[in-house]
């Protein structure tokens, strides 16, 4: 089952109990939501995504409870620590299949808007802000984690931006940090929605740290009983453990460099046909199953974004989304891949050749002022 096939359901309310530190004076628990769980030290702060029969997957509630309680931290706490409830995800993403069932509404674009309010927050946090990322981490949950100064993965972690899948695109800032890791590593992941797991999320230079899951509540202890915001890196870097195995992709890293390195998706396409490997065959494949649409407004996405600061991107990723709802694959691939789960999209249009520039542009296109996205 692909992991984004999970992230759909809204349950009733439900809290667990965790664990805290016995070392530190909790002074305030407050359930800010039954799906947010937030804990006040005199000195730290502590958010839990508390939904994971969902995988801990964001509604707009959530969104708001979590913007909300970083808004405090920053100005009154000295770092702050975000994970998930149970073992299973970090976040695996937006609640997108009520999302595309509401269709191009006012609470749809809220909270997409919110969404990337709260990323941007994030990326300019000015007190250290640590995401465990240990569990499935993709979607709206990289957007929690990957503009924050550290994210700890473990050898639980699945990493993917698998919107392509969906008639989506990678957003939650996607055209920031995708064309900024290692060569054409971004856009490979970002087309294909090829998934990373465990220390390769670190090595793929996503993920800050890696600390094995049974050294994680040691490692929370240190960070919420430390003296100051100087120490945590050095808290980090001393549980810091990835393997000494290679990058999973490093034996096809030049192919990756060679074949994606190129002015369209269809300059890709014939890389990959000319390349003829096994890993080029198998990598045409998955292609050929996604939205070309989606591939090629991702492909000028990530162009345009490797030029941009993060809040420019998150401002025309809004433009974007808001074109997704009114008219894209997005509802297609949500009802082949979540509702219908036929596994049969019929994407619009369903080739490359037939996407046209202009239609790609008009994604781009700014909104009327009174609808933009304001950071």
């Amino acid at each position: 089952m692909h992991p984004i096939q999970r992230i759909i359901y809204a349950f009733g309310n439900r809290t667990i109990s965790l664990p805290l530190p016995s070392k530190t004076p909790i002074t305030n628990i407050r359930n800010m939501s039954s799906y947010v769980l937030a804990t006040e030290s005199s000195d730290k702060g502590f958010i839990i995504l508390n939904r994971p029969k969902a995988l801990n997957a964001l509604n707009l509630e959530m969104t708001r409870k979590v913007y909300k309680h970083l808004k405090k931290c920053e100005m009154t706490k000295s770092m702050v620590i975000i994970k998930g409830a149970g073992d299973k995800a970090f976040c695996a993403g937006g609640d997108v299949r009520s999302i595309v069932e509401a269709g191009a509404t006012e609470e749809s674009k809220s909270f997409f808007r919110e969404e990337y309010t709260l990323n941007a927050l994030i990326g300019n946090y000015v007190i250290p802000y640590i995401a465990i990322i240990d569990g499935i981490t993709m979607g709206g949950g990289v957007g929690l984690s990957v503009h924050g100064k550290y994210r700890v993965a473990t050898e639980r972690t699945l990493f993917a931006m698998p919107e392509t899948a969906i008639g989506l695109f990678p957003d939650v800032g996607g055209s920031y940090f995708l064309p900024r890791l290692e060569g054409k590593l971004g856009l490979y992941l970002g087309l294909t929605g090829y998934r990373l797991k465990g220390d390769d999320v670190l090595k793929a230079g996503i993920a800050t740290h890696f600390c094995e899951s049974t050294k994680l509540e040691d490692l929370q202890n240190d960070l919420l009983n430390c003296k100051d915001a100087d120490t945590v890196q050095n808290i980090l870097d001393k549980y810091n453990a990835p393997t000494k195995k290679d990058f999973v992709l490093q034996e096809v890293m030049e192919k990756i460099n060679k074949c994606f390195d190129a002015n369209s998706v269809e300059e890709i396409v014939e890389n990959l046909k000319s390349d003829g490997s096994d890993w080029a065959k198998k990598t045409l494949e998955t292609l050929g199953k996604l939205s070309p649409l989606s591939l090629k407004v991702t492909f000028r996405q990530l162009e345009l974004g490797s030029k941009l600061l993060l809040p420019q991107c998150l401002k025309m990723e809004y433009r974007m989304v808001v074109r997704h709802l009114e008219n894209s694959d997005f509802k297609e691939g949500v009802r082949a891949l979540l509702i219908d789960k036929d596994q049969k999209p019929k994407w619009n249009p369903p080739t490359l050749e037939a996407v046209t520039q202009e239609r790609v542009e008009s994604f781009f296109e700014k909104l009327p002022d009174t609808e933009e996205l304001k950071l």
